[in-house]
Parts: structure tokens; sequence; C-alpha cells
């Protein structure tokens, strides 16, 4: 465990510094439990007259010291520590005191922290329940508790433990920072008005017999200084820290940061897609035209044709060229969707044929009625008795499936003399996944009873674009493919309707896994990775819609990757965009993300109807990458410092996402 925390430590630039004043007597112990976690050890020797500086000496180079000739108080050693560390390369010191009432076992408890939650202040909480502490100094770390509230509107149990990570570079106020022990207070306080992120682990503590300790507290002067401390920082959270805190509120989007529920669950549950604005309205807008078209305009134009004069085949084609010229028209006019008609046979339905599809979605119907004027669809019940084309449907004699083969087949006999295709979607209902799912027999029943060629037709993206159990439209791209047609001699080989059904079933999916390899890239989910992130808070959306705009950067590492890439290692997950887009489109890869910022990890993990083969990861030691593990591609988003020295063992591919 300690190679790799050191080594982690190494990797993040973590120092532990401990200041020191006139604390001989537990120095070294300190210091030896110190180097049993870490090899970047400072100690800051604060003008001590005892014999510190020789303990010191007897570290030679395993420990870095700063030395004041003369003693300036805590405030002013962590002060010297902190530059100093800035100076050597270090993002994070470890503070903690010399006298011993720190474990260094606690180091593990801020490093992950500091892994976990980078750019805060981790503090350590102690538990004093139950030790001897003099009134003094409970009262005195009540007293700043309050005072901190005040000022900073944030809570904290432990104001005034010295075991703390700061993060160097996020640290202000450094010159303002009086020179003894209550400039640690002052740090919080500067650091909580500037925004930066504060968070408290517990620790253990140790108060020797008051006896042994030694104590620089000097009751009468330093209430003094803290009330003058105080008084001014009061004065200041008023004229600077609350606004400069409102506009940092602002500034990193920390206003409206909840989920907004009644767009992104239903009935409790998560959406696989959140309600916007957006789906409203196009929503609103296809229906609506969808509405006008079938009250306003077929519906009255069907009703005046057949109730003048004879119902003549004539008339009946005309009606359908009709039906065509207005689906083409709807189709056209899919808000927010396009669509692509695929006929690389150049099928003309010369010849009626019956016509078998995957079905995906309601709007299957007017993309297939939109490609030849002479149709007849098989219908389920719903549509048969829907209030709003019902009336279209019986004139353009469409039959419903459940009066029965035996029934319709006659009706279907006259039809196909005139030249009609029948359209039947073998699967019955839609499937909420969009698979394919087992064709049945009927249809096939009916090609060989009617004595019909087949040609076969798969259609992709419906289901995406409105995908079944949810009434609003999404964005996307709609392809039909029609496939060659296959003769009654073709079809008659294989004698079994059971096994006909499989074999054009099998034989759709394989042609829709060829569509959907070329059709389902980055680009094609954007919007479905962007409908997961909506509405999730202010920060979560603006970050995803960040990365989703500046995809055509990065989506050459999401497209162009090989088949035989089966395990996928993505480091610096970050929110989960990145890695969400990986594992929708390479279906076939198992991907693992790894995200140490624990609050993006949670954003992440708690994205709605993640695919099953994206797995998250929190790694927090720098073994927790698996390193040692069979991955065929490791992706490194985002590289930060050191990162390829970190991974260079992995070969990893670095990608820019920001």
């Amino acid at each position: 465990m300690n190679e790799s925390l050191k080594e982690t430590i190494h990797n993040h630039r973590i120092c532990v510094l401990v200041p020191t004043y006139n604390n001989a007597g537990t120095l070294s112990r300190v210091i030896d439990g110190v180097l049993e976690y870490s090899d970047d050890v400072m100690v800051v020797n604060d003008g001590s007259t005892d014999s510190t500086a020789e303990i010191l000496q007897g570290y030679g180079d395993r420990v870095h010291v700063v030395t004041h000739k003369e003693n300036r108080g805590k405030g002013d050693a962590l002060k010297s520590g902190f530059r100093e560390a800035l100076a050597l390369g270090y993002d994070y010191a470890i503070t903690l005191d010399s006298d011993g009432q720190h474990y260094p076992s606690d180091i593990p408890g801020f490093v992950q922290a500091v892994v976990e939650n980078p750019g805060a202040i981790v503090v350590g909480e102690r538990d004093l329940t139950g030790v001897d502490i003099n009134g003094k100094s409970s009262f005195a770390n009540k007293f700043s508790n309050f005072w901190f509230t005040v000022q900073t509107c944030r809570r904290l149990r432990d104001t005034q433990t010295g075991f703390r990570a700061y993060p160097l570079r996020q640290l202000s106020g450094l010159s303002l920072l009086t020179s003894r022990y209550e400039a640690e207070l002052e740090l919080l306080v500067f650091a909580a008005w500037k925004g930066v992120p504060i968070r408290s682990i517990p620790i253990k503590v140790y108060y020797p017999p008051r006896s042994e300790r030694v104590s620089h507290f000097r009751p009468g002067l330093d209430f003094t200084r803290i009330s003058v401390l105080n008084t001014f920082l009061c004065f200041a959270a008023i004229v600077y820290g609350a606004p400069r805190m409102t506009w940092n509120a602002i500034q990193n989007r920390r206003l409206f940061n909840r989920e907004f529920k009644p767009f992104t669950r239903k009935n409790g549950e998560k959406k696989a897609a959140a309600t916007t604005l957006g789906r409203i309205g196009r929503t609103i807008y296809g229906y609506g035209f969808f509405g006008v078209w079938a009250f306003t305009l077929v519906t009255p134009i069907s009703k005046l044709m057949f109730s003048i004069g004879k119902r003549t085949d004539e008339k009946k084609l005309r009606y359908h060229k009709m039906l065509q010229g207005a689906t083409k028209t709807l189709v056209v006019r899919f808000p927010g969707g396009q669509v692509t008609y695929e006929n690389p046979s150049e099928e003309k339905f010369e010849r009626p044929a019956l016509i078998i599809c995957n079905h995906q979605s309601h709007l299957d119907l007017p993309v297939l009625m939109s490609i030849n004027p002479k149709l007849i669809f098989l219908t389920n019940d719903w549509v048969w008795n829907s209030k709003i084309f019902g009336t279209i449907i019986h004139n353009a004699d469409f039959l419903p499936v459940s009066a029965g083969v035996d029934e319709i087949i006659p009706k279907l006999k006259e039809l196909r003399d005139k030249g009609y295709s029948i359209v039947v979607f073998p699967e019955g209902t839609r499937s909420a996944d969009n698979s394919i799912m087992r064709f049945h027999q009927g249809a096939f029943y009916i090609a060989q009873e009617l004595e019909m060629d087949i040609v076969p037709m798969v259609i992709h993206g419906a289901g995406d674009y409105l995908r079944k159990k949810d009434n609003l439209f999404r964005r996307g791209h709609i392809t039909l493919q029609i496939l060659p047609r296959m003769t009654r001699e073709e079809i008659d080989r294989e004698p079994s309707l059971r096994l006909q059904a499989s074999m054009f079933r099998k034989h759709i999916r394989a042609m829709y896994d060829k569509i959907a390899e070329r059709r389902e890239n980055a680009a094609y989910f954007k919007n479905l990775v962007h409908y997961k992130y909506v509405h999730r808070g202010w920060d979560i959306t603006t970050r995803a819609k960040r990365l989703l705009k500046r995809l055509p950067q990065y989506e050459k590492s999401i497209n162009n990757v090989s088949t035989d890439v089966k395990r996928v290692r993505i480091i610096h997950g970050g929110i989960g965009v990145y890695p969400l887009l990986f594992a929708l489109v390479n279906k076939n890869a198992e991907v693992y993300a790894f995200e140490e910022r624990v609050r993006d990890f949670d954003i992440a993990r708690d994205t709605a109807k993640l695919p099953a083969n994206l797995h998250y990861r929190h790694p927090v030691w720098h073994s927790d990458y698996g390193a040692d593990s069979p991955f065929d591609l490791t992706i490194v988003v985002n590289p930060r410092k050191n990162d390829r020295e970190r991974f260079a063992s992995m070969n990893p591919v670095y990608v820019t996402v920001k």
C-alpha cells in the first residue's frame, strides 16, 4: 500500500509540510512517521532554540529544511513553507503539527481526499470526545467555528486543526496573513471567499498529559489578536467577501445546480432522455402539422372523393398518390429529423410484392407510404381505430391484422391483382430498444398464399427519433433501405414458414447492423447524450454542452476504432460525456472509464440508462488503474501534469476534448 501511496503522492505533486518551534521531544517521532508514507517531506524550523536543528541534520537529504533564524510564528512558517513548495514544483502541501498530536497514519486519507477533490482545501476534523483538552482551547475552537460561519456562510466543525491539505496554487491572501497561529483561520476565510472548495475528513488526535505538553498559546494576547482579526474579517466579509462569493457562485455556476426532476424523471424513474423545451416545441409542431394535415385536408378530401360518384380503380389510385404526396411533405418536415432513402437495386414495384420491414416507431408508416403510391398496409387495431387518421386508412383499403388471415386474404388478392403491394411488420409490435424481435409466420403465409415475391426493407433511426413509450420527438437521422427482391423460387427453397421467418429476420438484422455501423457514429449519438445531461443543474448541463460542442475535435478517436478492440480503458472520464459516446458507438467493446474526481465520478455514474458495455471506476491509488490488466486500448482524456510519465507503460492514446 505504501508504495502505491508514495507513487500517488509523487504523481499529484504532494508534499508534507511540518512547521516546528521547540518541539525537539516529539519532532523525530513525527518525521519518522511521515517518512513511512511520503518521500516528499519539508520541515520549517521557525527559529527553534532547542536541539531541533541537530535532529533535522540527522535526516540529511530525506527531509527538505527551511530555516528561520528567529521565531516568526506559525503563520510566517506556513508562508515560507508554501512558497518553497511552489518553487520546488509541488501543487499540494499536507500540513501537520510537530507536537505529536497528529497521527501520520491519517496521511493516506488526505491524499485520497486531494485526489478525489482537486483544488479543494482538506481539513482534518478531530473527534475531541473524551479528550483531555483544556477549556480555553475548546472555547477557542468553538469561537473560531462560529465566526467562520458568520464570515463565509459555510459550516466547519473544526477550524483550529493544523492537519490540513492545501492546494498551493489556489491560495490567496498569503501576503495578508498574520504571523501567528490564527493565520490558519485566515487561510480558510480567504479561500472560502475565493470559492475554493473546503472538505473535511475525520482524523485521530492525541493529547499527551498536560504536564508533558508544549504550548505556545498565550491566552490574553492571542485572544485579543483573534478578536481584532475577526472584527476585521467581519467588516471585510461585508464589503468584499460576500460580493466575491456571489460572483464566484455565478461564475462557477454553483447556482441552480439541482436536478429539475419534472423534466428528467417520470414516476420517480429517470428518463433515458430528458424533456426539453426544444423537444416540446418540435413535438407540438410535428403533431400539430400532422393533425392539421389529417383533419383539415386529407380527411375532408377523402370523404368528398368517395361520397361522390363511384369508387373506381382510377379514383383509388389518385387517392393513394395524394397520400404519397402528403406523406412526402410530412416526412420532409419531420422537426429536427432527416430521412434518407437507399434503393441500391432500384426497386420500382412494377410487380406487386409482399414488403416486410422491421418496426421501430409510429413514424415507420408515413416513411414507407412516401416511397410508392400502390401500397396496402396491414395495421394493428390502434391504427385502424384511430380517430385522427382512421377515415384516411379505411378509404386507402388498409386492413386490420386482427380480422384474421383467412378473412383478409381474399381482399388482398383483389388488391394484388390491381397492382398493389402489401406491407407487413412481421414483428407485430415495436421493440423498446430498437432490437429486431422474432418474426411471426403469418406474413410469410400471406406471401405463400398470394404467390408474391418478398421485398425486405430495413428502417433505422426512427426508434431513436421517436422512442417507444416516449411521445416527444428527439433529433435524429432516419434511414430506409430497400433490399433486393426475393422471388418465389428463391423463397420456396426453404419450404418451412418458420425457417423463412428466421431467414428473413437474420437477413434484415444483418443489414440493420451494417446501417448502424455506418450511421451510428459520435455525431449520431450527440443529441441523445445531450438529453441525458440537460436539466441536471446549471454546471453539469453547461459542461456537457461545451464538450459536445467540441465534438469535431475528438470524434475521430471514437469513430475510428478497430473492431478488434474489445477492452478499452479511458482515463479521466470526467462527467462521462466522452466515455458514453465511446460506448454507444463501439457497442462490441467493454469500456472502463476511470475518474479520480469523486464529484465527476458520481455525475457520470448517475447518468440515466447507461449502455451495458460501459463501466465506471473510481481510482485513488495508481494501482487502481489496472496497469497489468489486459486492455486493447488505453485513452487518456485531457492529459494532466505528469500523465505521460504516469501512464507511459500502458501505451496510451492522448485525446483532448476541452
